[in-house]
């Protein structure tokens, strides 16, 4: 069974890159979480003056930075002043210069989502007519390329890290205390933590990259790097550093005072001291996450965050203590069953947290059972739930095999190990086990009196493996003698005899680990288990950068709104007010045209009941659309003749049923605001 681990963990680590492989490049198209869903000018308009700015319209909140909109003329010649401005709700705009020629220009944006990752995207207007023009806009998404992919990987490598050292340090703490002193634990629980600082410092400097050029050297570019420590997810990636030096403190403590601590009392304390602290830096971590990616935008944000808290360090304690038993299975002398009994038990409780979080992180990202199966979000999530359905399988295997190991060895259990150890002993007194090199013979020649003081040692080993299968899954480490008898020979000889009787030992010893077939069942079972895990965590990290299949439905119906607005009438709306003071009575027009997704002309008129117009003070109008939060959107209109008020480029962000507010001012003291819901776009 030994000499298979190596070509076993080989296996896992081809399907860790081959999964991660065709995942990762699979995803890349559909990497962006908000979508263009309109423009003033709209793509492929032609109008019969230069518009003083153009303006673009998101799905959701981006970040964006001057030049992050440009618009290049037909000869290829920037026109913008690369200033860009917020107009309200999720609409951005970019002033041009005066007096452009007629001709075609082209618009290119590239922007990050409030989700951390970039989008871009390019499109045409004319003025006048169309023309040819010379701008060549690249095929390459935002976020792709090579400089994507190493990002990608440095995101699932973060991941993984964080999985070994939280779920190696809560499988020492909370099931097996011995384990700090065992040599592969420690490594594992390092090489975690390792791996997470390494992903993380990788990714602050990928990070202006990705969301930029795309190129290889802009990595070292240290104004870029400047310009990430300003945003939200360099802020999360620094955090992450800093908890990180915490956790190297946990660790040093936890595998150095702690290990060395005899005193049950003492150790006890100490025991609470880790798991507070512990469990804080743990939360810390997977904050760092839920502040930065999905959880942070969106619907319920408040509550999203701290469900991603949970469910990334269930995820953690689960996978990360399943893969430091497979290693304990695999590389430490023994373990108590009862180690692995506490473990099954908080596994149990990882995967109730998993449930309920996954459910209701399901419902907010996906929104629909359209989405679930229509969108690349809602296909991934499928997959992933059928492999955690089938880890789910294996764990209660797992589980049995566990529940058998608790129970008294059988006795054709215990005469398997008998059989096992009196062969060895055979083998060992005829010396047929000797190394290689005449040494076989030299036992032969040995007096009898010597093969038979060996007897009563063979018999103790077999007895006390018996004795130790009641409270270990493996059978521990003891090897003969530390040191040679030499027989004459001098100290290079002595040493190598004492490393071919450690070999002999350690290779009795694995055969001995190998005996009971409850323990090779448990080993398979766990080794199965990883082996999904792997599978598992490649789909969750592909999954955590793709659009939500509630953001790619919305942002579908937000861009065909718009497509079919371009063709729309104008609103028009009269909404009676009363001030309650003397002339206070009339009737408030308001006229949006085109009433579309973008910019529009608004016109006010207010006229008594007769129909007669009548001037007032002042007019305000607002505009809120409740179902998707947006708004109270202001705007306050300029008076151009009596009870006529106008504004121009009126931005409406969205389609939908929105609330049109009018305030009217008829005196000092007396005003009212009146409502009425239409439809724009």
């Amino acid at each position: 069974m030994s000499q298979t681990i190596a070509p076993r963990l080989r296996t896992l680590l081809l399907l860790l890159l081959a999964v991660t492989g065709a995942l990762l490049a699979g995803a890349g198209p559909v990497s962006a979480h908000a979508a263009l869903t309109g423009s003033d000018p709209q793509q492929g308009a032609v109008v019969a003056e230069a518009p003083a700015q153009v303006s673009l319209t998101f799905s959701e909140q981006v970040a964006m930075s001057d030049g992050s909109v440009r618009v290049l003329d037909p000869k290829g010649e920037r026109v913008d002043t690369g200033k860009t401005s917020g107009q309200g709700g999720n609409t951005y705009a970019v002033k041009l210069h005066s007096g452009l020629p007629d001709g075609t220009f082209t618009v290119t944006y590239q922007v990050v989502s409030a989700d951390s990752h970039p989008v871009s995207g390019a499109f045409t207007f004319s003025i006048g007519a169309p023309s040819t023009t010379t701008v060549a806009v690249s095929d390459q998404e935002a976020g792709g390329g090579f400089v994507g992919g190493l990002y990608g990987l440095a995101r699932y490598v973060s991941y993984a890290g964080f999985i070994l050292l939280v779920g190696g340090s809560a499988f020492v703490l909370a099931c097996w205390q011995r384990g700090t002193g065992v040599r592969a634990v420690q490594r594992l629980v390092v090489s975690g933590w390792l791996a997470l600082t390494g992903a993380t410092l990788a990714m602050l400097m990928l990070r202006g990259s990705y969301t930029g050029s795309g190129k290889f050297g802009d990595i070292f570019d240290l104004n870029l790097l400047s310009d990430v420590l300003q945003t939200k997810t360099g802020a999360a990636l620094v955090s992450r550093l800093l908890l990180l030096a915490a956790a190297a403190l946990f660790i040093a403590v936890l595998f150095g005072a702690y290990e060395k601590r005899e005193d049950e009392e003492e150790k006890g304390d100490l025991t609470f001291g880790l798991a507070i602290g512990g469990f804080v830096v743990a939360a810390g971590l997977a904050a760092t996450w839920a502040m930065a990616e999905h959880a942070s935008t969106g619907l319920q944000a408040g509550i999203a965050m701290p469900a991603d808290v949970l469910h990334l360090l269930a995820v953690a304690v689960w996978l990360g203590g399943l893969s430091t038993l497979l290693v304990v299975l695999y590389r430490a002398p023994s373990i108590e069953r009862s180690a692995v009994q506490r473990f099954s038990q908080v596994a149990f409780g990882s995967v109730a947290v998993l449930v309920v979080t996954g459910i209701y992180q399901s419902w907010r990202q996906v929104g629909s059972w359209s989405a679930l199966t229509g969108t690349w979000y809602g296909q991934l999530l499928l997959i992933k739930v059928a492999l955690v359905v089938v880890l789910v399988g294996i764990a209660y295997v797992s589980r049995r095999w566990t529940a058998r190991l608790a129970q008294t060895p059988t006795s054709a259990a215990k005469q398997s190990v008998k059989t096992s150890v009196g062969a060895a002993a055979s083998k060992k007194s005829n010396g047929s086990a000797a190394p290689a090199g005449g040494k076989g013979s030299k036992a032969s020649k040995s007096p009898k009196g010597a093969k038979s003081s060996k007897a009563p040692k063979a018999s103790k080993a077999s007895t006390g493996s018996e004795e130790n299968l009641d409270d270990t899954v493996t059978v521990p480490a003891g090897g003969e003698g530390g040191s040679s008898s030499g027989g004459g020979g001098g100290g290079k000889r002595a040493a190598q005899l004492a490393r071919q009787r450690a070999a002999v030992a350690t290779a009795r010893d694995k055969r001995l680990r190998d005996a009971d077939p409850l323990r090779s069942g448990l080993r398979r079972s766990v080794l199965a288990e990883a082996g999904v895990a792997v599978v598992l965590l490649a789909v969750t990290t592909v999954l955590t950068s793709t659009e939500p299949g509630r953001t790619e439905e919305e942002a579908k119906a937000a861009t065909a709104a718009a497509s079919a607005a371009q063709t729309g009438e104008a609103l028009s709306l009269d909404i009676p007010f009363d001030t309650g003071g003397e002339d206070g009575k009339g009737i408030a027009r308001v006229e949006l045209d085109p009433a579309r997704v973008g910019g529009n002309d608004m016109h006010v008129y207010v006229e008594r009941p007769n129909g007669k117009a009548f001037d007032i003070p002042e007019v305000k109008v607002s505009f809120t659309l409740k179902a998707k939060d947006i708004g109270p959107l202001p705007v306050v209109p300029d008076r151009i003749a009596t009870g006529h008020w106008t504004a121009t480029g009126v931005q409406i962000p969205m389609a939908g049923n929105w609330q049109i507010e009018v305030t009217v001012r008829t005196s000092d003291i007396d005003q009212v605001t009146v409502d009425k819901n239409a439809q724009i776009g």
